[in-house]
C-alpha cells in the first residue's frame, strides 16, 4: 500500500494548496481537536497520578508498610520477634505498638477514638508523625507521665489544646465493690499533630506504649510490631515471606504478617477504576476529533476524483491510491497527536503554578485548604502514560482514514472522467 509513488502524491497532496479552502478549514480542525484531546488526556491522568502519590504518601506515612501480629492474641514475644525480623532482607525499620478504640471526654465533648501506645524514639522509623507536629513533640511522651498527642481534627473537636487534661474511658469495665464502672484515666495534652489525613487528623490519638498498656491492661503483650520495607509495592511478597520464616519452626501457624494492601486495597482500586473510567472518557474526545478526518477524506477524495482516474488509466493499482489517502490522514493525525503530546506535557508539568497564577488574578481558591486536605494541584508525568495515549490517538486517526481511502480505491475511471 506504501508504495514511494503513493507515499510521494499523498505528501504533495497534504503540501499542496487545496481549491477547497473548506476541506483545509476541516483538515486544521481535526488536527486541533486530537491536539486539544491529547493535551487533556495527558493533563488529566497526570493530576490524577500526582493525586494518587500524595494520598499513598500521606496514608502510607501512617500505615506500616506491614505489621506482624499475632491473631486473637496478644504478642508477648514481640523483642524476640523483632530482632528476628530486624537483621532482615528489605527490613527499614521496626516500632513496636499498642492500639485500641477507646473514648475521650474534655469540656463536656465526648468523642471516640483510636488510642495507640508507641515508643517515641522507634516511632519515626516506621511513620511520619514526627515530621508533622504543630505543636510539642513525640520525646514529650514518657513512660509514667499519662500524656497523650491528639490529632489536629481531634483536638479541634474536644476543644482541648496542650496543657489541658482529657479524660480517656477504656472499653474494658473495672469491676468494684460498688458494681462494674468503666476504666477512666486522665491524660494531660502535650501536643498536636497534623498529616493532613482526615483518617488520622480526626480519631487518632498517641500516647506512650507502657501507658496504653496500663489503660487497657496488656501488661507485658502489645499489639504487634509494625515495620518499614525499602520497597512498599513489594510488600505483599515480602509479608509473605517473613509470615513463612516466623511460622517455620511451629506446629501451627501463630503469627501473621499482613501488608498495606490489606488495609485500604478498596481505596487504592477505587482510584485506580476512577483513573481507567476518565482514561475512557477523555479518549472518546480524541475519537470524535479522529473521525473528523473521514469528512476531510470524503470531501477530498471527491474534490480529487478526476486525479484519481487518471492515475488509475496509467496503472496505478488500487491500493496504491488507498495509500495515497491513507497517508494524508496519517499525517493529519500524527501532527495533532504531536501538538497534543507537546501541549500536555507543557501544561501538565506547569499546572500547579498555572492554578495559583490564576487564584491570584481571579481572587478564588479552588481547592481550599479548610474543605481540601490536598490544597495544591499535584502532577506526576509518566511517560508510559503518554505512550498510550499517543499511540491511541495515533491508531484512532489511522482507523478514521480507512474507509474514504477505500472508496478513493474503488473509483472507477470511466465514470469519473465521463463529463471531464
Amino acid at each position: 500500500m506504501f508504495r514511494p509513488l503513493a507515499v510521494y502524491i499523498g505528501l504533495r497532496y497534504t503540501r499542496a494548496r487545496r481549491r477547497n479552502h473548506f476541506i483545509s478549514f476541516i483538515s486544521l480542525t481535526s488536527m486541533l481537536g486530537i491536539a486539544l484531546g491529547v493535551t487533556a488526556l495527558i493533563t488529566v491522568l497526570s493530576v490524577m497520578n500526582g493525586f494518587e502519590a500524595e494520598l499513598r504518601s500521606r496514608i502510607l506515612g501512617m500505615t506500616a508498610h506491614a505489621t506482624v501480629l499475632e491473631p486473637g492474641k496478644l504478642l508477648r514475644d514481640w523483642e524476640q520477634v523483632r530482632d528476628r525480623l530486624h537483621g532482615a532482607a528489605h527490613v527499614r525499620g521496626s516500632a513496636p505498638f499498642v492500639e485500641k478504640e477507646a473514648m475521650a471526654t474534655h469540656s463536656g465533648r465526648v468523642q471516640g477514638l483510636l488510642v495507640r501506645g508507641i515508643l517515641p524514639d522507634e516511632e519515626p522509623a516506621v511513620s511520619i508523625v514526627a515530621q508533622r507536629m504543630s505543636a510539642g513533640q513525640l520525646s514529650d511522651l514518657e513512660p509514667g507521665a499519662y500524656r497523650v498527642i491528639l490529632g489536629a481534627e481531634l483536638a479541634r473537636a474536644l476543644d482541648a489544646v496542650p496543657g489541658d487534661r482529657i479524660t480517656l474511658v477504656a472499653p474494658q469495665p473495672a469491676v468494684t465493690p460498688a458494681g462494674i464502672v468503666p476504666r477512666l484515666k486522665q491524660f494531660t495534652v502535650s501536643g498536636v499533630f497534623d498529616v493532613g489525613m482526615h483518617e488520622y487528623d480526626s480519631a487518632l490519638a498517641l500516647v506512650h506504649m507502657r501507658d496504653a498498656a496500663t489503660l487497657f491492661r496488656y501488661g507485658d503483650g502489645i499489639s504487634g510490631v509494625r515495620l518499614e520495607l525499602d520497597d512498599l509495592f513489594d510488600a505483599p511478597r515480602v509479608a509473605h515471606d517473613f509470615e513463612r520464616h516466623l511460622n517455620a519452626d511451629l506446629d501451627v501457624a501463630r503469627y501473621a504478617v499482613v501488608d498495606w494492601t490489606r488495609y485500604h486495597v478498596n481505596f487504592f482500586r477505587a482510584l485506580r477504576t476512577e483513573k481507567t473510567v476518565m482514561f475512557v472518557i477523555l479518549t472518546l474526545i480524541v475519537a470524535v476529533a479522529a473521525f473528523n478526518i473521514v469528512s476531510t477524506l470524503v470531501m477530498l477524495v471527491t474534490d480529487k476524483q478526476s486525479d484519481i482516474a487518471i492515475l488509475r488509466t496509467l496503472g496505478m493499482s488500487p491500493r496504491a491510491v488507498m495509500g495515497i489517502f491513507v497517508v494524508q490522514g496519517m499525517i493529519i493525525g500524527m501532527a495533532g497527536t504531536l501538538l497534543g503530546v507537546l501541549g500536555g506535557v507543557w501544561l501538565a508539568t506547569h499546572v500547579e503554578g498555572l492554578v495559583k497564577t490564576l487564584e491570584a488574578w481571579f481572587h478564588v481558591s479552588f481547592l481550599p485548604a479548610d474543605v481540601y486536605y490536598i490544597s495544591d494541584l499535584p502532577a506526576q508525568l509518566r511517560w508510559a502514560d503518554i505512550a498510550r495515549i499517543g499511540g491511541v490517538a495515533f491508531a484512532l486517526s489511522l482507523v478514521a482514514t480507512l474507509y474514504p481511502a477505500w472508496q478513493a480505491a474503488r473509483t472507477q475511471p470511466v465514470d469519473a472522467l465521463r463529463y471531464e
